[in-house]
């Protein structure tokens, strides 16, 4: 992958300049390694003006310096990162500093307090909005974690039966993907059957899968730190009856339409619509409450947003997940989840978009 680090760090400072600020204190880990390429578990980042002085302890004194390398000054504190990063801001006492305000924690602006003076300014989301725009080598990691899951998936499908756990399948699938390379899973695997389909955010259980029962599979991977998020939903041990196909069409259709239409521009409702209305014309629009889809990155679930409430514009350069769904308590539910990146003349499909209904008998 190519090294953008320092063309990022340009970016912030002018984003920086236009606020009248001298620097930025960074604490969120996806922001430090977007900035710096460091991966480690702790750390503070200050970018200033003319440098960045990445601040972490003595478990990072070996990997620290080779995954930073020139992007920033690495000071490694064998007791207190603070302290250290108080004798950083001492070298230019009085500087106007923000910090993350979305992530910094009470106890650490108490912190804040107890450092050389400084002018300090809660700043949100400023790297985040950075993030939302990918270059190439990112587009590229998404897209290779997209086609793993995929390759996961076709390895893992067709052994699937009724009668065995929700656990057992989500075994398989997530030594599947680490067998495939998959660093981690970027977020926990869902493995939901038959009325627990119903349940968006599902947490695997031991339930056995009954035969013609709906099976959900929400699941990623992970590679160069960038994600996939993909769902499918297919039924086990039996044809579909007439009321699962019609379900099941209604919100293929949906994503059909969201995935020919979206578009870099648009807000966040705009692209959320076009696949509600396919769902809310067919009598089913209180089935789907959640977002059409968000982000994907460095983190699965990061700006921007496809909402009903999401009025920003898409960027050109953003990668998303386009995932309509219905839920039906008591019977089951369906979604069906792409990653799709919005580029100057349309959107792009990252993943395979295989949405055909799969009957695994």
């Amino acid at each position: 992958m190519g090294d953008r680090r320092e063309t990022r760090q340009g970016q912030l400072r002018d984003r920086l300049s236009a606020q009248g600020l001298d620097g930025l204190l960074v604490q969120a880990l996806p922001n430090i390694r977007y900035l710096t390429g460091f991966t480690g578990s702790s750390a503070l980042l200050l970018v200033r003006a003319s440098d960045a002085v990445l601040v972490t302890d003595f478990r990072y004194a070996a990997q620290a310096p080779r995954e930073v390398g020139a992007a920033a000054r690495v000071e490694i504190d064998q007791v207190n990162v603070w302290e250290r990063l108080g004798r950083v801001i001492a070298e230019r006492p009085g500087a106007a500093l923000g910090f993350e305000a979305h992530v910094m924690t009470i106890r650490d602006r108490e912190r804040l307090s107890s450092l050389p003076p400084a002018r300090w300014e809660g700043i949100p989301d400023l790297v985040e909005r950075l993030r939302q725009v990918k270059d190439e080598d990112e587009v590229a990691a998404i897209g290779a974690a997209a086609q793993l899951a995929q390759s996961a998936l076709g390895e893992v499908l067709p052994t699937i039966r009724a009668g065995e756990s929700e656990v057992a399948v989500a075994a398989r699938l997530e030594a599947a993907l680490r067998r495939g390379g998959s660093e981690w899973h970027p977020f926990q695997t869902i493995v939901a059957s038959g009325p627990r389909s119903a349940l968006p955010h599902a947490r695997i259980s031991d339930r056995t899968i009954e035969r013609g029962e709906w099976l959900l599979l929400d699941f990623g991977a992970q590679v160069h730190g960038y994600c996939a998020d993909l769902t499918r939903t297919c039924v086990v041990g039996a044809r579909a009856d007439e009321r699962q196909r019609a379900v099941y069409e209604v919100v293929r259709q949906a994503q059909r339409r969201a995935l020919d239409h979206i578009r870099a521009g648009q807000s966040g409702r705009e692209a959320d619509a076009l696949a509600r209305e396919v769902i809310a014309r067919q009598g089913f629009g209180e089935a789907f409450g959640h977002s059409l889809g968000h982000g994907l990155g460095l983190e699965v679930h990061e700006a921007p947003r496809l909402s009903s409430t999401a009025e920003s514009a898409l960027p050109v350069g953003a990668v998303v997940t386009v995932e309509p769904g219905i839920y039906l308590p008591g019977w089951g539910g369906v979604r069906l989840e792409d990653d799709v990146y919005l580029g100057a003349s349309g959107p792009v499909v990252l993943s395979d978009n295989r949405v055909e209904l799969v009957e695994l008998v």
